[in-house]
């Protein structure tokens, strides 16, 4: 957990958390959303949940419910948090049966529970389906069972346009959740709706604690492709999109944040300038199921892609099985149309790279650590 543990993960500054959302977006008509009201997240033991918590657990919500198969962190969070308006339910997505309690009386879901590696799926697949896929669609279910009222499901730029399996269980995990939209989309229905986002900076699988390490070891930076390009994103970019997403979704609707990228290369410099680091960097070559660039929206996402100036909402496709809608009749808005993508969007350069990386939590504690020893 590094420096402090969970406790510093979910109390490191909370108000100025809370306060900085308020200036950003305004949290009044979220909190008003949320007050009294009982929110469930899967996966809630991990980045995600814990920003979720230090968000909001101040801001006048009922309940939170963290429901995750790890009893160690649940512990680490019971014990940090206290006497917090927090729940903890322990299980799997993959058991339907383990959802009901958890489900109960709930009135917003997050799903954030998956298999997020993509070497370990590669090697796991079915293990990436039977949690990515069957877990998604008994949590959706469960939601649809217990009249929860609207359900975020949380999604990856490896789910376009996949080569790996992580990105296709993902892929099919948004599949289900517009399926699950279409099918039930009558008045006062649980609504399903999606967001997407790129690589949060720091969160687990990251490549920034790698390279924090390997400099703190005076090692060389080990880099897959120097002109590999990633969007950027924070903890709080990705917690503000699916609020968004919260507050605006309708039936099927997949929410992405614009997001800028930058090269690995121009990743690996920013860390090595605020450490101040002689670090080489050694190229190592791809890894298996990588990509040299991700793509947040096709090109049939982009021609119908609404701009909402941060974000692009991507209302669902409605269409039924009339044949010649998918056969006979194309789209010349489609052709004409280009993705989004993290060649095509806002590049960082190194000083810029710089400022972002300075606001992470672990690169503070990187640099204190520095100083302590110096």
């Amino acid at each position: 957990m590094g420096p402090g543990g969970i406790q510093a993960q979910l109390f490191s500054d909370p108000l100025t958390a809370v306060g900085s959302f308020s200036r950003r977006l305004g949290i009044g008509s979220r909190q008003n959303m949320l007050t009294g009201r009982r929110l469930l997240i899967t996966g809630g033991t991990g980045t995600f949940g814990n920003a979720v918590l230090r968000r909001y657990l101040r801001a006048g919500i009922g309940e939170i419910r963290v429901f995750s198969r790890d009893e160690k962190k649940q512990d680490e969070m019971r014990n940090a948090l206290g006497a917090a308006p927090v729940k903890f339910y322990l299980g799997n997505v993959r058991e339907a049966s383990s959802l009901a309690a958890a489900m109960h009386g709930v009135d917003y879901v997050f799903h954030a529970a998956a298999l997020k590696q993509v070497p370990s799926c590669e090697f796991f697949p079915l293990e990436a389906i039977r949690t990515n896929v069957l877990g998604a669609e008994n949590v959706l279910d469960a939601a649809l069972a217990a009249g929860v009222r609207k359900m975020i499901v949380l999604s990856t730029d490896k789910a376009v346009y996949p080569v790996n399996a992580m990105g296709l269980s993902k892929a099919l995990m948004e599949k289900l959740m517009i399926a699950k939209a279409r099918q039930y989309c009558e008045p006062g229905a649980t609504v399903f709706c999606g967001t997407r986002y790129g690589n949060v900076m720091a969160s687990r699988g990251s490549v920034i604690p790698l390279f924090i390490s390997q400099i703190l070891a005076g090692q060389p930076l080990t880099v897959t492709d120097p002109k590999m390009t990633r969007f950027m994103m924070s903890i709080d970019d990705a917690v503000d999109l699916v609020m968004y997403a919260f507050e605006h979704g309708s039936a099927g609707d997949i929410f992405v944040q614009k997001a800028p990228a930058a090269t690995i290369e121009t990743l690996a410099l920013a860390l090595t300038r605020i450490f101040d680091s002689r670090s080489e960097i050694r190229i190592i070559g791809t890894r298996h199921g990588e990509k040299r660039y991700e793509t947040l929206l096709n090109r049939s996402e982009m021609a119908r892609a609404e701009d909402h100036g941060e974000y692009y909402r991507v209302p669902a496709d409605m269409r039924d099985l009339e044949y010649s809608k998918f056969f006979t009749e194309g789209q010349r808005t489609v052709s004409e149309a280009g993705e989004y993508n993290s060649n095509n969007t806002d590049q960082l350069s190194v000083g810029r790279m710089v400022d972002l990386l300075l606001k992470l939590d672990i690169v503070q504690e990187a640099l204190r650590s520095v100083m302590v020893t110096a």
